[in-house]
């Protein structure tokens, strides 16, 4: 339904009941602790929990947020206003459990349109979490209204999902990793501070005599770490190769030279380090205006890719989209219209992909294109166009035409929209970090952490 519509006084009989189930997660918790202003470290610190009173009020009252979600949009619904309500809190509420929130009428007051329900919250277990008595106000005309969309909610944690990526990391060992040439703040200091966190152990590689001059001038403390002597940048991409191929790098990190010199001596015929997969660039994107992290692909790399090289692509974002945590990525194969044109190669190249997507050609993601951008990251313009589409909307993955393309999107959601960068090349032996050289060193140090979670998801082929 696209609308919601309330009962009115005169509807509501005793007896009628609404409800809603929900189950809290990790991300409600932190909104409903913005929102309601309780930033107490047992509300939205994992590992501060160990508080039990506050975890049975705080986040039982988050409980008490679904009871007021029945009410003001179901029954009695829009109009609805509140005069008083008396609740107990009589279990905690722990992330992933599923409440179930019931509201039934038990007295009407024909005089001054007064209603009394009787309301609960029940887990899963069958355990009774809130419960008590809501009196309000119910409307005595229809209203009709547009349902509020889950997109309202702009205003998001900056960087959250970035920090839930370094988390996550975190809680794995620290990852051997190659940093060829860091020759200038930014990539040096993003190496050291990723180590200092124990994101990784970085080996620097590179004119030792320069890599201890940037650090000097920058005041970046690099004892301790392990500095590799190369020539030039050359031979500083591999040697970074030959400690892959040695066992002694499970990642390489791009530092202050060309992509091409770098990707020159990973895809090398004999000495590289490539698989049967096509190599191509993944920029994981925390927009503040989306809900959840952006993938774009690919915006690096290939230039004009054909059919079976978007197909290679495709694949390598679902698999990096799998090991952030997203068991069935939404796949949105843009375009510049909805709709198959065939004078337009990108509206074929979409229909096709997603027909080898149905063949099982490409697997464990959800496609669908040709999609204007716009369809693709709103719902309201998908319905607006007639669009019906599992993808449409709540895209994870933005499949670009082109390169150009994509680097003008990315580059456009980073300076117009304030959203916060990594970068991640894949089909390689082990995950490339491959920033730009502009980037600062927080978006290495996200980009270290996704590298860290991809090669502890598993060698892919």
């Amino acid at each position: 339904m696209d609308f919601i519509e309330n009962r009115t006084f005169d509807e509501i009989n005793v007896g009628d009941s609404a409800s809603l189930i929900k189950t809290l997660t990790y991300d409600e918790i932190r909104l409903f602790a913005v929102m309601s202003g309780d930033v107490n470290p047992a509300m939205v610190d994992e590992a501060a929990q160990s508080d039990d009173i506050h975890q049975l009020v705080g986040r039982a009252m988050w409980g008490g947020s679904l009871i007021s979600h029945i009410l003001g949009r179901q029954l009695p619904g829009p109009g609805t206003q509140f005069i008083g309500q008396t609740l107990q809190f009589k279990h905690g509420v722990s992330v992933g459990d599923t409440l179930t929130a019931t509201c039934t009428v038990t007295t009407k007051n024909e005089s001054n349109r007064h209603i009394a329900f009787d309301c609960a919250c029940i887990n899963q277990h069958g355990d009774v979490v809130v419960a008590g008595e809501v009196h309000v106000t119910a409307p005595d005309q229809k209203i009709r209204q547009a349902k509020p969309e889950a997109q309202m909610v702009r205003k998001k944690d900056p960087r959250g999902s970035h920090r839930g990526f370094i988390e996550r990391a975190l809680a794995l060992p620290p990852m051997p990793m190659a940093v060829v040439h860091p020759c200038d703040r930014e990539s040096l200091l993003g190496a050291v501070e990723a180590a200092r966190m124990g994101l990784i152990v970085p080996l620097l590689i590179g004119v030792e005599s320069r890599i201890r001059a940037v650090a000097e001038q920058h005041d970046i403390d690099i004892s301790g770490l392990q500095v590799c002597h190369a020539e030039h940048s050359h031979a500083a991409a591999e040697m970074a190769v030959d400690l892959v191929r040695a066992g002694k790098a499970s990642s390489i990190m791009k530092g202050s030279l060309h992509t091409d010199e770098l990707l020159g001596a990973v895809i090398h015929k004999d000495k590289g380090i490539r698989t049967d997969r096509r190599l191509s660039h993944v920029f994981v994107m925390d927009v503040p205006t989306y809900p959840r992290p952006l993938l774009i692909t690919d915006a690096a790399i290939n230039i004009e890719p054909s059919l079976d090289e978007k197909r290679y692509i495709i694949q390598n974002a679902i698999d990096l989209a799998h090991a952030l945590g997203t068991e069935m990525p939404k796949v949105a194969i843009l375009a510049a219209v909805e709709t198959v044109n065939t004078k337009m190669r990108a509206t074929l190249d979409a229909a096709a992909l997603c027909k080898m997507a149905d063949r099982k050609q490409i697997t464990g993601g959800i496609l669908d294109g040709p999609l204007a951008f716009d369809n693709a990251i709103s719902a309201e313009a998908a319905r607006t166009k007639g669009i019906i589409s599992p993808v449409a909307g709540q895209a994870d993955i933005l499949m670009v035409p082109d390169l150009e393309s994509g680097n003008m999107l990315a580059k456009q959601l980073e300076y117009l929209a304030d959203a916060h960068t990594a970068g991640i090349v894949l089909g390689a032996k082990v995950p490339i970090v491959l920033t730009s050289r502009a980037d600062s060193a927080p978006a290495r140090i996200t980009s270290c952490a996704i590298a860290v979670l991809m090669a502890n998801y598993g060698p892919k082929n």
